[in-house]
C-alpha cells in the first residue's frame, strides 16, 4: 500500500514539473510586476504591405482619455522605454518624457522599418515613394499606418496624436506631415535631418563630413547596430590624414561594403538624388495642415540646417502665425531633451531645456491634444538670447535688420567698405590642414563632440593659414537675431578650394569673476563652402587660378548678444579637419577618389574693399542705428 502511494506521489510530482528540454527563451518576457506604476506593452504593428514594426506603448496605470506622443526611431525603441530596471515610469523613460507621462500622456516609441526589432528593409534616408522609391511605403505611410493602429487599438487614448523626436526621429516627425493622418494634431520636430547635402549630417555646401562614417558603421553594419570602425588609435586627425582621401579611408576599412556609404560616394554633387530627398522642398510644395513647432540648438553640431530651412519653406503658408513656430535654444544637437543649464564653458540662467519643455512645448501639445485643455498662445518665434540669458518672443525670423560688416585693410571690421580694394593672402597646405578642435581629435569623446562649437577658437586664430579680422571693443551691445550670411570674395592659385567663415564673439582678456571666459573666442556661427560649387551645386566646375569669385552662404541661426567691451571677429580659412574631408585644391571629378598627387598647396586671397568688398551680413536688432552705436561709427 505504501509502495502504491509513493508511486502515485512521484507520478503527480513529475506531471507538475517543467520538462527539462523546454526552451528557456520563448515568449517575450515582461519584467513589470504588480508594484510598477506603469503599463508597458510591446506590439508589432502591421503596415499596409504586411511588414510589422516593433512598437512600445508606455503609460501610467489608470490612464484614461490620454493623448499619444509618438517617436519613430532607429535608436532602439526597447532601450528608450527601459532605460533603467525600475518600477517607476519616470525612471524607465527619457528625462524629457517625465512631465508628459505624469500628466496622462501615452508615450509610444517605434523602431523604424528594417532596424532593431522591426521587420522589413532599412534604408538610411528612405525617400518618399516615387522616383527614388518604387515601393508603396515610406516614412510617411508608416507613420500614417502606425497612428491609425494606435487610435484603434489603445483603449486608454482619446484618439489624438502628436509626433516628436530629435535628429533622425526629427526627420521621421517631418515625414509624418507629408500626408498626415487625421488623428495627427501636432508635431515637434527637433534638430531634424532635412537636407543631407546642403547642411545637415553628411555634407555642408558640398564639403563631406567624413567623421560621420562612424555613424554609418554603427547604423548599418548590423541590424542591431553598435559597430564601430576598428581604427585602433583615437586621433582622427592623424588617421584620416594618413589614409589620404575620404574614399581611401573608406576603402582601407572596407566601409565600401556598406550600401549607404557607397551612395554618398556616388553622389558627391547636389544632383536629383539629393534634391528628391530634401524635405524643405517637399514640405514647401504641400499645404501646412498640422500645427508644427520646429526646434534646434544655436550650437547644433549635426543638424543646424534643417529646422530653419523648413521654417523658410513653410512660413509663407502660415498666414496669421497660427500653424508654425520656430524655437532656437542655447543647445548642442538634441540638447533640448537634456539638462540645458550649460554648454561647455557657458552657463545659462537655469535649465533652459526644462524651461522650454514645461513652459512652451507641453502647453503647446496640451492645447492640441488634451481634452478640455486651455488654448496656448504659441510664439511664432522663440529664441534664447545668449549673453542676455532670457527667452525672447518674436513674430518672425530673423527679427534683426541686415547690416554689413566689412573686412578692411587693417585686419579689422567696419560698417563701411574700404574705398580701395586689396587682398590678404595665406598659403593653404592640405598636408597640414587646420583642425576643427586642437589635436589629438577623438570623435568618440561625446563631451568634446557635443560642445565643440563653443570651444575656444584661439587655437586657429594664430595660425598662418587662417586670416583674422577683429573689431575694436564694442561701445554698446550688439544683438544678432537670424542667420548671418558670408559674402566672401576669394581667389586661389589652385583649381578648387574650400572656404570656412567664422563669426566670433571675443570676450575681454580679463575676467576675474569668470576666469574660464577670459579671452574666449566663441563661435557665433561658423560654416564651410566647397568652391567647385560656386556656379552650380549640380554641376561642379574648376576654379580659374587667381580669379576672385563671390561666395555667399548662410551661417546657422542664432539669437546672440555681443556685450559692450567684447570684440567681433571673423576668421577665414580653407580647411576644417578632420570634420570635413580635405579639398585637394586641384579640381578632380570626385574628391572621394582624389590621388595623393592631387593634393597641392595653394595661395589663397581674401579680397576686401573696392568692387570686391568681402563682408558678413548680420541681422541686427535695431538695425543700422544699433550697429553704429555698437561700433562707434
Amino acid at each position: 500500500m505504501k509502495t502504491l502511494a509513493l508511486a502515485l506521489l512521484l507520478a503527480t510530482s513529475a506531471a507538475a514539473q517543467t520538462p527539462t528540454m523546454t526552451p528557456d527563451i520563448g515568449a517575450p518576457f515582461n519584467a513589470v510586476t504588480p508594484a510598477a506604476d506603469y503599463v508597458r506593452r510591446e506590439v508589432m504593428i502591421p503596415m499596409r504591405d504586411g511588414v510589422k514594426l516593433y512598437t512600445v506603448v508606455v503609460m501610467r496605470k489608470g490612464t484614461k482619455d490620454g493623448p499619444i506622443l509618438l517617436t519613430r526611431t532607429p535608436y532602439k525603441a526597447a532601450g528608450a522605454t527601459a532605460r533603467n530596471p525600475s518600477q517607476s515610469i519616470i525612471e524607465i523613460l527619457p528625462v524629457a518624457d517625465r512631465e508628459l507621462v505624469n500628466d496622462g500622456y501615452i508615450r509610444v516609441y517605434q523602431d523604424v522599418r528594417g532596424i532593431n526589432k522591426s521587420e522589413g528593409d532599412y534604408v538610411m534616408n528612405r525617400p518618399l515613394k516615387g522616383p527614388l522609391n518604387a515601393t508603396d511605403n515610406d516614412h510617411s505611410t508608416d507613420a500614417y499606418d502606425t497612428i491609425d493602429w494606435l487610435v484603434k487599438n489603445v483603449p486608454e487614448t482619446n484618439g489624438r496624436v502628436a509626433i516628436t523626436g530629435s535628429s533622425y526621429p526629427g526627420f521621421t516627425a517631418l515625414m509624418a506631415l507629408v500626408d498626415p493622418h487625421p488623428a495627427l494634431k501636432a508635431a515637434v520636430p527637433m534638430s531634424p535631418m532635412v537636407d543631407g547635402w546642403m547642411g545637415d549630417d553628411w555634407f555642408h555646401n558640398g564639403a563631406f563630413r567624413q567623421t560621420m562614417l562612424d555613424y554609418f558603421t554603427g547604423q548599418t553594419g548590423t541590424k542591431s547596430g553598435g559597430d564601430t570602425v576598428a581604427m585602433g588609435r583615437r586621433d582622427y586627425y592623424a588617421e584620416f590624414l594618413s589614409a589620404g582621401s575620404a574614399g581611401d579611408y573608406v576603402r582601407k576599412y572596407g566601409l565600401d561594403a556598406l550600401p549607404g556609404v557607397r551612395k554618398l560616394m556616388e553622389h558627391p554633387s547636389y544632383d536629383a538624388w539629393w534634391q528628391g530627398q530634401a524635405l524643405d522642398r517637399i514640405l514647401g510644395g504641400r499645404p501646412l495642415t498640422v500645427p508644427t513647432m520646429l526646434v534646434v540648438g544655436q550650437w547644433d553640431q549635426e543638424d543646424s540646417y534643417g529646422a530653419p530651412a523648413v521654417y523658410r519653406a513653410l512660413e509663407p503658408k502660415d498666414t496669421g502665425n497660427r500653424m508654425l513656430s520656430l524655437v532656437i535654444g542655447p543647445w548642442r544637437h538634441s540638447g533640448v531633451n537634456y539638462d540645458g543649464s550649460s554648454l561647455g564653458v557657458l552657463k545659462f540662467a537655469g535649465d533652459t531645456g526644462l524651461q522650454f519643455r514645461t513652459r512652451v512645448m507641453k502647453p503647446f501639445l496640451d492645447s492640441h491634444l488634451k481634452t478640455g485643455a486651455p488654448a496656448f498662445d504659441t510664439p511664432p518665434v522663440l529664441t534664447y538670447a545668449v549673453n542676455r540669458d532670457e527667452w525672447q518672443r518674436h513674430d518672425r525670423f530673423p527679427a534683426g535688420e541686415t547690416v554689413n560688416l566689412y573686412l578692411d585693410d587693417r585686419f579689422s571690421l567696419s560698417l563701411n567698405a574700404p574705398a580701395k580694394g586689396g587682398h590678404d593672402d595665406y598659403v593653404s597646405d592640405p598636408a597640414h590642414p587646420v583642425p576643427f578642435v586642437p589635436v589629438p581629435v577623438n570623435m568618440r569623446d561625446r563631451a568634446m563632440w557635443g560642445s565643440w562649437l563653443v570651444s575656444d577658437q584661439r587655437h586657429a586664430s594664430t595660425r598662418p593659414d587662417v586670416v583674422t579680422y577683429v573689431s575694436a571693443p564694442l561701445k554698446a551691445p550688439l544683438q544678432i537675431h537670424g542667420q548671418p550670411q558670408a559674402n566672401l570674395f576669394a581667389s586661389t592659385s589652385g583649381t578648387d578650394s574650400d572656404w570656412v567663415v567664422k563669426l566670433i564673439d571675443v570676450f575681454p582678456e580679463e575676467n576675474s569673476e569668470k576666469p574660464e571666459l577670459a579671452g574666449l573666442q566663441l563661435g557665433i556661427g561658423m560654416e564651410i563652402f566647397r568652391g567647385r560649387y560656386v556656379k552650380s551645386f549640380e554641376q561642379p566646375q574648376a576654379l580659374t587660378p587667381g580669379k576672385a569669385e563671390r561666395y555667399r552662404f548662410l551661417l546657422p541661426g542664432v539669437n546672440h548678444v555681443i556685450p559692450a567691451g567684447h570684440r567681433v571677429m571673423v576668421q577665414v580659412q580653407s580647411s576644417w579637419f578632420p570634420l570635413y574631408d580635405r579639398n585637394p585644391q586641384t579640381f578632380v571629378p570626385n574628391i572621394f577618389n582624389a590621388k595623393p598627387s592631387d593634393y597641392q598647396k595653394a595661395t589663397q586671397g581674401v579680397w576686401r574693399g573696392g568692387v570686391m568688398p568681402s563682408h558678413v551680413s548680420i541681422p541686427v536688432v535695431g538695425g543700422a542705428a544699433a550697429a553704429r552705436a555698437a561700433f562707434g561709427q
